[in-house]
């Protein structure tokens, strides 16, 4: 792929574009070795070799980062009040996002990437993507809970949800589940619980489609997706 050399460097986050400009002009960006002033210059990602200020510059289209979300931050990109899930990833780039989103209190599985066309998919509600939760639930979750779940319930939508695969691991007065939803409708897990006269006390996302949160990732930390883990997402 070739690409403006400027928009290599901002792209890369190494500043804004008119910030990279001037690096430029200033003789400080080296590709294979010569100096470029010119910022329209054609940059082949694959083949040329760019140096800014003595760093290479290695250039990645799209990036993906696996973040094990904490409660008290909110998914989105910027937010005035609250701390984002973007503070939580260290990287320079400017366009990264979240797949989707967790609710404020929820904890879990959060994709972050660049990759708009991967997100339309997982996020597409004609793909159906498996999203899978633990939650402990307020009230005594039963074998008559299982089967609404399994046949979708009003929580009053214009549609009744999907069917639900809801696994019951301990039915108590604080009941433990596992539920499995193939929508991300608004607040959808705490909706159909409290439809069925139940409260979720807590939510943690542990699956979207074939990302697995990784069990050694502790709340608040990321990390990049191994090459296996895109292939099967892509």
């Amino acid at each position: 792929m070739k690409i403006r050399l400027d928009k290599y460097l901002a792209d890369m986050g190494i500043g804004t574009r008119s910030e990279v400009k001037k690096l430029i002009q200033k003789g400080q960006v080296f590709v294979n070795e010569n100096a470029v002033k010119k910022p329209e210059t054609k940059i082949d990602t694959e083949t040329d070799v760019v140096f800014c200020q003595g760093k290479p510059v290695t250039y990645a289209e799209f990036e993906y980062f696996m973040l094990h979300k904490p409660s008290g931050v909110v998914s989105a990109t910027e937010d005035k009040k609250d701390k984002t899930v973007l503070d939580l990833i260290n990287s320079n780039r400017k366009d990264l996002f979240p797949v989707g989103r967790l609710d404020k209190d929820t904890e879990g599985l959060l994709l972050i990437t660049n990759d708009g066309q991967l997100a339309h998919r997982l996020l597409s509600p004609s793909k159906h993507v498996d999203k899978v939760y633990f939650a402990r639930i307020d009230g005594k979750v039963t074998d008559e809970d299982v089967q609404i779940f399994a046949k979708g319930l009003d929580i009053g939508d214009d549609k009744p949800t999907l069917p639900a695969k809801l696994v019951v691991l301990k039915s108590s007065d604080i009941s433990e589940i596992e539920l499995t939803i193939r929508e991300g409708r608004f607040h959808q897990v705490k909706r159909m619980f409290h439809a069925v006269g139940k409260e979720v006390t807590y939510l943690k996302r542990l699956r979207m489609g074939t990302l697995i949160l990784d069990e050694n990732l502790p709340a608040g930390e990321f990390r990049e997706l191994t090459k296996k883990e895109i292939e099967e997402l892509c």
